[in-house]
């Protein structure tokens, strides 16, 4: 049953009765509500701390308010991605976003994608992929690219020429995955001790291995 049909418009429009949706079912409660009430603070504040994405029903104004977006990204980050250009350029609403769900990081603004502090946040979460989303810049520093590997080899393909060919960011690239190998530089793709590494060995064997590796940096 289409409920946006069967409700008649002073129950669409009744403060309360939209309100008390919002408390149980906060995607339902702004689908079926007024234009009046899409733009009420308090409805759509009720509404995106029980769903977050509810932001996208809200009106132009709210999707504007800070207080409004912050409750949802906190509830479901990648709610940013409905909130207003101002806000989707706005840092402490980014990284409340990426911390929910790193994925959030696809709808921030750009700027924000070139943000250290921001990409390093959203790479902590595990999933390395965020490197492809990076700018240039951010693929040339060594910190976040590290930070990318570790927790994703297959990263290593979106680092900088420079870093694909530097040995601690490769050696970190083919212990997350083996296969990480084909994406360093030739130099460091034919090391033996890179291959060593990439072909498996023991855990005791890595002090080692790494030891011998730093005579290369």
């Amino acid at each position: 049953m289409d409920m946006k049909i069967t409700l008649p418009d002073d129950m669409r429009d009744d403060e309360a009765f939209v309100i008390s949706i919002a408390r149980h079912d906060g995607k339902a409660a702004l689908r079926y509500a007024s234009k009046r009430l899409r733009d009420d603070e308090d409805v759509v504040l009720t509404a995106v701390r029980n769903y977050g994405e509810a932001l996208a029903r809200a009106s132009d104004r709210l999707r504007n308010d800070k207080k409004i977006v912050m409750e949802a990204v906190r509830q479901e980050g990648q709610a940013i991605a409905y909130a207003s250009p101002k806000l989707r350029d706005d840092k402490s609403l980014a990284l409340a976003a990426v911390r929910n769900d790193v994925w959030a990081f696809t709808y921030i603004s750009n700027r924000l994608k070139g943000d250290k502090e921001i990409a390093l946040t959203a790479l902590s979460s595990g999933n390395g992929i965020i490197l492809s989303q990076v700018p240039n810049k951010l693929r040339d520093d060594k910190d976040v690219v590290m930070m990318a590997v570790s927790k994703y080899g297959y990263a290593l393909s979106f680092a900088s020429d420079r870093l694909r060919d530097d040995i601690d960011v490769v050696i970190a690239a083919v212990k997350n995955d083996k296969d990480a190998i084909t994406y360093a530089s030739r130099r460091l793709a034919i090391d033996p001790f890179i291959r060593f590494i990439a072909s498996g060995l023991e855990k005791d064997e890595l002090p080692y291995i790494e030891a011998q590796a730093s005579k290369y940096c």
